[in-house]
């Protein structure tokens, strides 16, 4: 059984290979500030907003509107950490949500999660996703930054397996794997990065 310092060290190695962008953060606050940042320095999504120096359609001008900020979602943090990050979030000019995914579906800037369990095999990230805005935020926001308790990295697929037993016992539930940003080859065998997916996935690695 390999110990906890090997285990980190092999998920950072993995999920690097596959373009994951992997950080260690000491507690939640930094995990925010870093998400806060991120924000910051990135361009703001322009999906929404692309057309609409154009005549558009009443919705179609009520899109462009909602998309005037930078939109953190964050549906599944925990209650104190999100009014954290959303008073941060609105003292920096940036809009944080938790719900009302389904009306971002183009615009979202970064999705911000918590990770069930790390993969140090692959450099993969178990996601319980039993929400739709949950599963939402972590495919159509354009940045994924997800915190990994140390404590929740694996050796292996078999090392989870008990838990997942269970889980499938109480369907019907959703659980992500997550291995790097999005990427395909479809188009002439040549490698894009963010067409199904985010961009970029950033994993902060929680001490715990």
């Amino acid at each position: 059984m390999p110990n906890k310092e090997a285990l980190i060290e092999k998920f950072v190695e993995k999920a690097e290979l596959v373009s994951a962008q992997v950080t260690e953060v000491k507690n939640e606050e930094e995990a925010i500030q870093y998400v806060l940042d991120l924000c910051d320095k990135k361009e703001a999504c322009q999906l929404l907003a692309s057309g609409c120096e154009n005549n558009l359609s009443d919705k179609a001008e009520e899109l462009c509107d909602l998309k005037q900020t930078k939109v953190i979602a964050a549906p599944a943090l925990k209650q104190d950490v999100y009014k954290k990050l959303a008073t941060k979030a609105e003292k920096a000019g940036f809009e944080c949500i938790d719900s009302g995914m389904r009306d971002r579906l183009a615009g979202i800037d970064i999705g911000f999660t918590t990770a069930e369990y790390g993969i140090a095999d692959t450099g993969t990230l178990m996601v319980d996703c039993p929400s739709e805005e949950l599963r939402l935020a972590t495919m159509v926001s354009e940045f994924h930054v997800c915190m990994l308790p140390k404590s929740k990295i694996r050796a292996n697929t078999y090392a989870v397996e008990k838990m997942m037993l269970t889980r499938m016992k109480k369907a019907p539930n959703y659980m992500a794997y997550i291995t790097g940003p999005s990427r395909t080859a479809d188009i002439e065998r040549v490698l894009a990065l963010g067409v199904h997916g985010p961009l970029e996935l950033h994993i902060l690695l929680l001490e715990d």
